[in-house]
């Protein structure tokens, strides 16, 4: 029986958790966006030809912030393809993921999804195959209110209000050979310094995210993002982080500890900006968007998913449509335990993607919608977790990995709401074989009563929901939970992600 035990106390607390964090991504690839949130014939599209069943589902899952249209489709996209006239929109070939691309959806229509959605827009810039004039024009575009020849296009376009786009990505994965338009470090920190600053002369409300490393296995990983921010740290807000991980060579000790390898990823990417902050003699603070993060099978997708005839490039493909296992689940909860446990420098990040590309919905061209088993611990992380991060003291079991060396079997991160008096904790429990007791000492944090705790588990860790078992796995009550004089026990069962709420 493996062991661990909590502290909580409100006194010591990590930040305020901006809620940014709970974002997600929808790229122009595969069916994310084409018999994915949009499909004009299904039974329930509405007037605009989004499907219903999809909005109700990201509703649910509680997204905040959206990142659009890319990833690595943006190096090549043209964002004037995307607005007027449907009718007259160019057909694109999209080098990224060798598609054709028809600009049916574009900046409009996206937009008035998203207020479906309750979510916010965050838009990213090309800044592989153009430059400072065309992201100059893409912001008057978007959010100057009117007077000008591109705000006026906007409005007789038939959006009067401007967009309003806070978040802008400056480029995506500049460091990736693959990317359109792939500078080095010196070149793409330049631009993207020549790019912030004037976009701050045209709108000083923006909020900036320059590109770091696309992983932390990339091999000029650290000094790439020393070099980026020497050139723009004093004209951006933010440094991206991108991570994916996968279970490799049967090595399922390993991969469901990946959360430290996303820990030591956050901190060390910490360390560098604020080596440069201090290089600089600079009082200002970048924080981290960690604007891509996931379970993704990458060597499925080079081996059976990537198009290669030239002649052949179709629309919306089936691509990356990764099931998602038990495991998986496990894993993406503790991905997102780590985040929350940054906290104070995690301040937005987006799950790649929402719907059907690597992605915790599911759909079917003309029949259904699913929830795969990555949606349950994120939505009720979003759910539950608010106000404020506390830092656990947290004592647990250990086990070896042949990644990560000596890990802690159980791993957790706790949220106070001190204004509303609620809290939560989060919890994964790492052994294969082994259920897990915990205490949880939360005496500091007043009289509270437990309100609910689930478990997502299973016998099987690679049992998954499909379209033809859609409920195959879910979250199920943790009747094991009770509190006593201030103290909650609880059992994990092995291979496990659990959230218990308080108030």
């Amino acid at each position: 029986m493996v062991t661990a035990r909590l502290t909580l106390d409100p006194h010591f607390a990590v930040g305020t958790i901006n809620r940014r964090i709970f974002g997600s991504f929808v790229e122009h690839l595969g069916r994310c966006v084409y018999d994915g949130i949009y499909e004009p014939g299904h039974a329930t599209a509405d007037d605009e030809g989004f499907r219903g069943d999809v909005i109700d589902l990201v509703k649910e899952l509680g997204t905040t912030t959206i990142r659009y249209p890319g990833g690595n489709f943006v190096s090549g996209f043209k964002w004037e393809d995307s607005v007027g006239p449907r009718e007259d929109r160019p057909r694109r070939l999209d080098l990224a993921w060798h598609s054709t691309e028809t600009n049916e959806i574009g900046l409009h229509e996206f937009s008035s999804w998203l207020k479906k959605v309750d979510s916010e827009l965050m838009l990213a810039i090309n800044l592989g195959t153009r430059g400072v004039e065309e992201a100059l024009d893409l912001v008057e575009y978007t959010n100057i209110r009117s007077g000008s020849t591109l705000s006026d296009q906007r409005i007789a376009n038939g959006q009067v209000e401007p967009f309003g786009v806070t978040m802008w990505c400056l480029g995506n994965e500049m460091d990736g050979p693959w990317q359109l338009g792939h500078r080095n470090a010196e070149d793409y920190g330049k631009i993207a310094s020549q790019t912030a600053k004037a976009l701050r002369q045209l709108d000083d409300r923006v909020e900036l995210v320059v590109c770091g490393s696309s992983g932390a296995q990339m091999p000029t990983f650290g000094s790439w993002e020393r070099t980026v921010l020497q050139h723009s740290y004093d004209d951006v807000d933010y440094i991206s982080c991108h991570a994916y991980y996968e279970e490799k060579g049967g090595d399922l000790t390993s991969f469901l500890a990946s959360g430290v390898n996303m820990d030591h990823f956050i901190e060390a990417v910490v360390a560098t900006a604020d080596s440069v902050k201090a290089e600089l003699r600079s009082d200002k603070q970048i924080n981290i968007s960690f604007d891509e993060w996931n379970v993704w099978y990458i060597d499925r997708y080079q081996s059976v998913d990537r198009i290669t005839d030239v002649e052949e490039w179709p629309v919306a493909p089936r691509l990356l449509e990764d099931v998602y296992s038990v495991a998986d689940a496990v894993v993406f909860g503790s991905l997102l335990i780590s985040l929350l446990k940054h906290a104070d420098r995690v301040q937005s990040a987006s799950l790649a993607q929402l719907v059907n590309v690597i992605a915790p919905i599911m759909t079917e061209p003309g029949g259904d919608s699913w929830r795969q088993t990555t949606f349950f611990p994120f939505a009720t992380t979003s759910r539950l977790a608010q106000g404020t991060v506390l830092e656990v003291r947290l004592e647990s079991d250990t086990h070896e990995t042949k990644e990560y060396g000596t890990v802690a079997t159980v791993d957790a991160v706790a949220t106070v709401d001190a204004e509303a008096g609620t809290a939560a904790v989060f919890l994964v429990n790492r052994s294969e074989t082994d259920e897990a007791t915990v205490t949880i000492d939360m005496a500091a944090l007043g009289d509270l009563r437990l309100l609910e705790a689930s478990t997502l588990a299973d016998d099987d860790v690679y049992a998954a929901n499909t379209l033809a078992d859609q409920n195959r796995v879910g979250l199920t009550p943790n009747t094991s939970a009770v509190i006593a004089d201030g103290v909650i026990t609880i059992t994990l069962p092995a291979v496990s992600w659990s959230a218990v709420s308080l108030g």
